[in-house]
């Protein structure tokens, strides 16, 4: 496909990254020469100075041939006037990055006034992804699937655990868990395991469940599963404000620290229930003075990768705290792989996972769509959600009986929402959403799950 990517941030880049892998034909635009010219020298795109907003600009880039534009500027008026003049010039598809709290109760008026194919708030997305991993204490990644019916969560096999040495076979037969782990992380090494593959300590498992099997499955491994009712951020931007929103009405106690006075008194009159303190998060007396010993959770949300990972690291070594690390940069993910920072979120690839996955949507045939992308263990696995809308030669053929691709796993069917763990003798009917697991790249129907 054409794409136009207004904005050369850092979703702007990771976004070109992504869909030139994919194969798309991708121009950026930017008011700044050198962010355009790191990006066409980093990428093979296209690249044009100017003003995304203009017509003259949107026109030389390529707009009336445009299957697609996205803007990612850091204004949200320039990502939305992008938007309504693409629309109107080009009549391509179009999504908007927008981020001001003022505008989120609007979305769906300003979504449908403007024809915009997608509008998405980073702060908001990642809000969500956080409140996730604060649900499961024991899971280090948690996505959902089928509208929340069905869970992806990866976690650590400890040592001493009762996983350690057994088969996955095990699972269902010893422990009586209808769980199904679809891959499997040992040091460099992914798997897309068989029911023979044998589970070892440190190894990272990611499991397919409901969320009430999940929780039966992690309480049988002796893992944590008591609810989280504390929790203590620090930083008090637009993703902080929207974690306690969500948060305080489950009942968790909030605690805010916060640098700036005057954001303070502002989070003071937006969240009256939660506890607002003002002074440096990264002062070791502060953090003892506000009881992070006792807290259950640590969300380090600063603006600085380097206070957020050092505030993880101190807040594991003093407490039993699930950590929830934010990081901007990608430059040094092989060292945070290495630390014990518990779960580490990357907001730039939360929105970028989004916008992916409507592209990939855009491309399917008439048969299937994907509703649900996440990609896994650093881009190596992706986990896909496909709704059958036809038939096809996949429909009512028992799933032992299709020629599947290598390194694949169809991982969980749900009809109607019954969840079905899916032996050799399951089908694939029309109306299910399948959910595939596989280290294959770019699949955009579900009939691409066939060799």
């Amino acid at each position: 496909m054409q794409i136009i990517i207004v904005g050369c941030g850092n979703v702007g880049v990771t976004l070109t990254e992504q869909l030139m892998r994919e194969g798309h034909n991708i121009t950026v635009i930017d008011k700044q020469a050198e962010c355009v010219e790191e990006v066409t020298n980093q990428f093979d795109v296209m690249g044009m100075v100017g003003n995304g907003v203009s017509f003259t600009v949107q026109n030389e880039a390529g707009i009336a041939d445009a299957d697609l534009l996205i803007a990612v500027t850091a204004s949200d008026e320039v990502n939305l006037l992008c938007c309504l003049i693409a629309r109107k010039t080009g009549g391509c598809h179009t999504i908007a990055r927008v981020r001001n709290p003022i505008y989120n109760k609007e979305i769906s008026y300003i979504k449908e006034e403007l024809g915009l194919s997608m509008v998405i708030n980073p702060e908001y997305a990642a809000s969500c992804e956080i409140s996730r991993l604060i649900k499961f204490p024991s899971a280090i990644e948690v996505d959902t699937f089928a509208k929340g019916r069905v869970e992806l969560l990866k976690c650590r096999i400890d040592e001493g655990s009762v996983l350690h040495g057994k088969p996955l076979t095990y699972i269902s037969g010893g422990l009586r868990c209808d769980v199904l782990i679809c891959a499997v992380e040992r040091g460099d090494d992914v798997f897309i395991p068989s029911g023979n593959f044998i589970l070892q300590e440190k190894d990272f498992i990611t499991i397919v469940a409901s969320p009430k099997k999940a929780d039966d499955f992690f309480k049988k491994i002796g893992a944590v599963t008591d609810r989280i009712k504390s929790c203590m951020i620090i930083g008090g931007g637009e993703t902080t404000y929207y974690l306690a929103k969500q948060l305080l009405p489950m009942g968790i106690e909030v605690k805010i620290i916060e640098l700036d006075e005057a954001r303070c008194d502002e989070l003071s009159e937006l969240l009256p229930q939660a506890t607002i303190i003002h002074g440096n998060g990264t002062e070791r007396s502060l953090l003892y003075e506000e009881g992070l010993l006792n807290e259950q959770a640590v969300v380090s949300w600063t603006s600085m990768d380097e206070e957020n990972i050092m505030l993880s690291l101190f807040a594991k070594s003093v407490s039993k705290a699930k950590t929830i690390t934010k990081v901007h940069r990608i430059s040094y993910d092989e060292l945070i792989a290495s630390l014990d920072l518990g779960s580490v979120l990357y907001p730039k690839h939360i929105t970028a996972e989004y916008i992916v996955q409507y592209v990939r949507a855009m491309q399917n045939s008439i048969g299937s769509n994907v509703e649900t992308l996440y990609r896994l263990i650093e881009d190596k696995v992706e986990a896909l959600e496909f709704r059958v809308y036809e038939n096809s030669e996949l429909v009512g053929v028992p799933l032992k009986n299709l020629r599947l691709k290598e390194n694949l796993l169809i991982a969980c069917i749900n009809r109607r929402g019954n969840i079905i763990t899916p032996g050799g003798q399951d089908t694939i009917e029309i109306g299910d959403t399948v959910i595939v697991v596989t280290t294959n790249q770019g699949f955009c129907d579900l009939k691409d799950i066939l060799r």
